[in-house]
């Protein structure tokens, strides 16, 4: 099991053992992406800002901006 699978509340909760790993942010951002791109084509605006959101969002916790630690790889 990984060191973070804790999505609980409290101190043993989601992030406590430090969060989910860089690579994985990554893949979520991208995936994000891809699904933010799909959605704002068809024209569905207000789903596909969302995950924008969630890219810009995902983006951020990779780097190290968002989250204290940044991802871990």
């Amino acid at each position: 099991m990984a060191p973070w699978a804790g999505w609980g509340a409290g101190p043993a909760g989601a992030g406590a053992a430090g969060g989910p790993g860089r690579a994985f942010l990554v893949v979520l951002a991208v995936v994000a992406g891809v699904v933010a791109g799909l959605l704002l084509r068809d024209g569905r605006w207000g789903a596909g800002a969302a995950a924008a959101g969630a890219t810009l969002y995902f983006g951020l916790r990779a780097l190290g901006i968002l989250g204290g630690r940044g991802g871990r790889s």
